[in-house]
């Protein structure tokens, strides 16, 4: 049987690592899937690279700035939403300018692997623990 025809929603997501520990952010009251913890990122924009794109989310919503060409794909999820299908690709960061702060998150938490594991997060941020476990030892 062939699966219902869905429009990708394609999404990066950074594992900005610092000493053993990774940032995540608590998305704010109101907005969907409000007060899970998450990787920092967003939707990539028609006629942008996944690079280009999450170097400008970071900007956004943390105030950091990052060359695109420091990013390093890391591993991928994909999980189907209600209308869509989100594709969510995982870069590893290791340098960034500027000290990140909560512009659209209501917190943000630098996380070792044993309290990642016990933050509430959406569906399609949890596979991402398994490749992260690897990096945070």
């Amino acid at each position: 049987m062939l699966s219902e025809r869905r429009s990708l929603l394609p999404v990066v997501a950074a594992a900005m690592i610092l000493d053993g520990r990774v940032l995540v952010q608590q998305r704010p009251e109101g907005s969907s899937l409000a007060g899970l913890w998450e990787f920092p990122g967003g939707k990539i924009e028609p006629g942008e690279s996944p690079e280009a794109a999450l170097a400008r989310e970071l900007d956004e919503e943390l105030g950091v700035g990052v060359d695109p060409a420091t990013l390093a794909p890391l591993t991928f999820a994909s999980a189907p939403l209600a209308d869509r299908h989100l594709v969510l690709l995982l870069y590893r960061l290791d340098t960034w300018q500027g000290t990140p702060e909560p512009r659209h998150a209501s917190a943000l938490a630098w996380a070792d692997l044993a309290m990642l594991r016990s933050l509430p997060m959406p569906p399609a941020d949890l596979p991402f623990l398994t490749v992260l476990e690897q990096l945070l030892v």
